[in-house]
């Protein structure tokens, strides 16, 4: 579970109807089933509307990703890169075939194996690179998803609350009750600004926020596959590569350097 998710949701959430009992409110009073489905109905069909199917599939992954703690881990990569560098060098770049089935980075995997085949470096780099932008336009499809919720959220809460005052203005004939119906009217209102503010665009921007580490991490098997090709040395690769790093990774990674005794 991605912990930053999880507070975020329990924060904005809580601090939303704790500020509410704050005031005098009670719990049930943010609850009509009504107001809740035409706003969520609304927002869902309308996302719906806005993308193909296929792309609707993938929601469940997406969602996945927003809960799922998966930390990148950069130095690992980095380091399997260096040692690659360093057994080409040695034993040749048909030597690395054997230790395919070893790696887990199936990005990393391909690109090694277009390496062994002689495939020509700039050919190699065109094909990783368009990997790369597939895989980046495929995770977007996540963040438009959520961000396209969040612009209809509040557009369905307010067609919500104008429907509760045709509602209430059909009934004026009971003026004790105008208020009540009125409030219950304007919870729509605060469903849609609420749901779009506290889940579909926080969603759309940790999607965003993940993707983008996913993506440094593959430019930089993009170039250390093309530095193994060269046959640059190790320790140049390995002070290349960590000019991709984040500052956060890069200091993490040189502790793990120094506990390691590298």
């Amino acid at each position: 579970m991605d912990l930053a998710t999880l507070i975020g949701l329990l924060i904005g959430i809580g601090g939303l109807v704790g500020g509410f009992l704050l005031e005098g409110g009670h719990a049930g009073m943010l609850w009509v089933h009504t107001a809740f489905i035409i706003v969520f109905g609304g927002t869902i069909g309308a996302t719906v509307i806005s993308f193909t199917m296929s792309e609707l599939r993938k929601v469940p992954y997406f969602l996945k990703v927003v809960f799922q703690d998966k930390k990148v881990d950069y130095f690992s990569v980095l380091e399997s890169l260096v040692d690659t560098a360093d057994k080409a060098r040695r034993e040749g770049l048909l030597s690395l075939e054997s230790q395919l089935g070893e790696i887990d980075d199936e990005f990393l995997t391909r690109g090694l194996q277009l390496v062994i085949d002689g495939t020509d470096p700039e050919l190699t780099r065109n094909m990783l690179e368009m990997e790369i932008e597939a895989q980046e336009k495929a995770e977007k499809v996540g963040h438009d998803i959520f961000i396209t919720a969040g612009g209809y959220a509040p557009t369905m809460g307010i067609i919500g609350t104008v429907m509760g005052l045709i509602h209430v203005l059909s009934n004026l004939s009971e003026p004790d009750q105008l208020a009540g119906a009125i409030a219950v009217a304007f919870l729509a209102t605060l469903y849609g600004v609420a749901s779009a503010n506290v889940l579909w665009i926080p969603f759309a921007t940790k999607i965003k926020v993940k993707s983008d580490k996913s993506m440094v991490l593959m430019e930089l098997v993009l170039e250390g596959i093309l530095s193994i090709q060269a046959g640059e040395n190790p320790r140049v690769i390995r002070e290349k590569l960590m000019t991709f790093l984040p500052p956060e990774a890069r200091q993490e990674a040189e502790q793990q350097r120094l506990e390691m005794g590298m």
